[in-house]
Parts: structure tokens; C-alpha cells; sequence
């Protein structure tokens, strides 16, 4: 608790804490929602994972290029860019909702624009919460920060359930609105020095270039970034499958499914506690592989189960482990890193955490083919095999 209590003497983790809980809230918010709507219009699986996967695409392409404008831009005009692009995304959702006229097309367009900002949060505002806290503290600040990141996946979905009952979906996106501008106006307060870190004889693109290269020369790094392929693949996925689960599985009503999605976020609070309490540096390697393993076989569990209350206690264990991947991948990467190329690393870290539209697209096609339910199981078990043919690689995390 003193670590916690030193972290909140900082103005600036406060704000950045919260602005990340804000734009948190959002993403769960629409997420859910956009599943939901683009489930009851065309009763694709295979759509609604597209949604989700369009959502993590720009980490991908834009990662890097991310991570390297971090280092040459001051961060907090890029944080309130970010926002304030996301804000008027969302505001355009909001109007076409209160005028009936959204389109899949229209959700499709959103994500890819609002995943185009989330792509920042590693190498901007995570960067800047270590430039806040230190990197001795960097593990328990991320700790919190993830927690806060599980806390949203309680009130988001919850809310969105809500809301969606009471005032249709146009209702979500005008939530949306107020939390990014609530953040935006967070920004404003920061007051520590975000400065950029100049390399005035390498390009653009030569900066970016050197992160890959250093990567490639860091089996440490080439480990720790499998992993995060793995679980971003055969993992992360299933979060798109929960609303077809819920509905069409379970029989609940959008409440019922928020309820649902809920209970991952409240497992991955408990894990993010757990974390920041009793996690040391010795055991961040065993804690990162460990939990991609203790995912997979929740999923499995998840996709089997038969009654709704045993749903979300296996939700509540999927998220408590996938907190244990998501606090020790960005720490790890921070930690391992050098001082002058954290930012950049960050970067190449949201690259890999882009791999993930692949799962969404392969767990999309697997349940058109199939089912949701079986094509959850295979996903899982293809990601068991993953990690038994990567091992060479992650077994140096793992050792410490």
C-alpha cells in the first residue's frame, strides 16, 4: 500500500491514471456494444470478430511509427491529439445513432479510427507514467494501471448493458464523448517534462528500423514478444465470442451479456491486486508464460461450460490470469530495455500486440465453419501448440 499511496503523491500518475481509466471505460463501452449490434443485424460471428479485429489492426501497421514519433514529439500534444481524434470519432457514432442511421460500415470505420489512437497508449501515456514513477517502480505502476485497465472491463461493459436497454446505442457513444473530453481536460493539467528525446542524425524511419534491429539481436526480447504473438493469436480472441456466447448460448438479454463480459474484468482487478502485492522482479518471467498457459485453459473451460454462473467464474479466472501476461509485457519490455530506446521498444511491443487480427480473423472463420463453441476450443489448443514449439525462446524469460 506504500508504494501505491507514493505513486498517488504524483499529480502527474494521477491524471495519466485516470485519462487511462476514461479512455478504458470507452473501449469496453463500444466494444460491447458493437458486437451486440453487429450480431442482432447479421448474425455473423465471422462480423463480429471483424469489428473487434479492426479495432487492433493499426497496432500493427502504426506501432512502430508510434513508438518512434513518441521519442521526436512532445508526448502530451500526441496524448491530446489521440483523444481528441477518438472524441470526434465517437461523436460521429453518436449522431448517426440518434438519428437511426448507423451502418456495420460506419462501426467498422470507428473502430479502425479509435484503434488507430489506442495504438498510441504503450509508447505515450504508458511511456509517460514511467517517466512519472521511474523504471525501479515501472512493474507496481503497471500493475495498477492494468488493474484500472480490468476495473473498466467490470463498469464498461456493465454500463453498456445499460445503456444500450435504456437508450439504444446512440446512448453508449455519447458516453464515449463525455469521457474523452473529460480526458482531454486531464491533459491539460500535466505538468512533468515530456520532452522529446532527439536523434538528429537518424530519419524517421532509420529510428524505427533500429528497434527492430535491436529486437533481433535480444533473445530475451524475441521471447518475451513470441508470447505476446501467442496470446494476442490464440488468447485475446475470445473476448470478441462473448456477446454470441452469451446470447445465443446462455439466452441472456444485454444486460445479462454486459453482466457476463463483466466478470473477466473483475478477475483481472483480483489479478492486478495479486500483482502489485506479491509479485516480485524474480518471478516476472514465470508470471508472463505462466499465465498465457492458465488463459488458454480457462477458454477451453469457457467455451464447454453449460450454465451461465459457471461461464463467468471461469471469465473471472480468464481475466485474473490474462493480468499476469498484460502487467509483466509492458514491464518486461520497459525493464529489458535501454533508457534511450524504451520509447521505440514500446512501439515495436504494440507491433506484436497487432498480430492479434489474425485470431480475430481465424476464430471469425473457425466459428462460421463450425461454432463459437468449438472453434474457442481449437483456437486454445492450436495456442498450446504455440507455445510448446516456442519454447527455446521463452524458457530465458522464464528462468529469470
Amino acid at each position: 500500500m506504500t508504494a501505491v499511496a507514493s505513486f498517488w503523491a504524483s499529480a502527474d500518475f494521477r491524471r495519466l491514471w485516470t485519462i487511462g481509466l476514461l479512455t478504458f471505460v470507452v473501449r469496453w463501452l463500444e466494444m460491447l456494444a458493437m458486437g451486440l449490434y453487429a450480431w442482432q443485424v447479421t448474425h455473423s460471428a465471422f462480423v463480429v470478430a471483424m469489428l473487434s479485429m479492426l479495432r487492433l489492426l493499426p497496432m500493427a501497421l502504426f506501432g512502430a511509427i508510434m513508438g518512434t514519433a513518441a521519442e521526436r514529439f512532445e508526448r502530451r500534444r500526441v496524448l491530446t491529439l489521440t483523444l481528441g481524434v477518438s472524441m470526434v470519432s465517437t461523436l460521429t457514432l453518436g449522431v448517426l445513432g440518434s438519428l437511426d442511421s448507423i451502418a456495420i460500415w460506419h462501426l467498422a470505420v470507428a473502430s479502425f479510427v479509435n484503434g488507430s489512437c489506442w495504438a498510441t497508449d504503450n509508447p505515450v501515456r504508458r511511456m509517460m507514467i514511467g517517466d512519472a514513477v521511474g523504471p525501479e517502480r515501472m512493474g507496481r505502476a503497471m500493475s495498477l494501471d492494468i488493474g484500472t485497465n480490468n476495473a473498466s472491463r467490470i463498469l464498461g461493459p456493465t454500463l453498456s448493458g445499460l445503456l444500450l436497454a435504456q437508450f439504444g446505442i446512440a446512448g453508449v457513444f455519447w458516453t464515449g464523448v463525455l469521457l474523452y473530453a473529460a480526458g482531454i481536460a486531464l491533459v491539460f493539467g500535466i505538468r512533468g517534462s515530456h520532452a522529446p528525446h532527439r536523434t538528429p542524425h537518424q530519419s524517421f524511419f532509420a529510428s524505427t528500423a533500429e528497434g527492430f534491429r535491436h529486437v533481433r539481436g535480444d533473445r530475451r526480447l524475441i521471447g518475451v514478444l513470441m508470447i505476446t504473438v501467442i496470446f494476442n493469436v490464440f488468447g485475446w480472441p475470445v473476448t470478441s465470442m462473448v456477446p454470441v456466447i452469451g446470447t445465443d448460448y446462455l439466452q441472456l438479454d444485454p444486460k445479462g451479456v454486459g453482466l457476463l463480459a463483466s466478470a473477466e474484468g473483475a478477475g483481472g482487478l483480483l489479478g492486478a491486486i495479486l500483482m502489485g502485492l506479491y509479485a516480485r522482479p524474480a518471478w516476472y518471467g514465470r508470471i508472463y508464460v505462466g499465465a498465457v498457459g492458465i488463459y488458454l485453459a480457462m477458454v477451453i473451460g469457457f467455451a464447454l461450460a453449460p450454465w451461465t454462473a459457471l461461464s463467468a467464474v471461469l471469465l473471472v479466472a480468464i481475466g485474473t490470469s490474462g493480468v499476469g501476461f498484460s502487467v509483466m509485457q509492458a514491464t518486461l519490455v520497459y525493464r529489458d530495455s535501454p533508457p534511450e530506446m524504451r520509447a521505440r521498444l514500446l512501439g515495436v511491443l504494440s507491433v506484436f500486440i497487432g498480430s492479434s487480427p489474425i485470431g480475430f480473423t481465424w476464430l471469425g472463420f473457425l466459428a462460421e465453419v463450425t461454432s463459437p463453441r468449438i472453434a474457442l476450443v481449437l483456437v486454445a489448443l492450436q495456442g498450446f501448440v504455440a507455445l510448446w514449439l516456442g519454447r527455446r525462446y521463452w524458457l530465458l524469460s522464464w528462468r529469470g
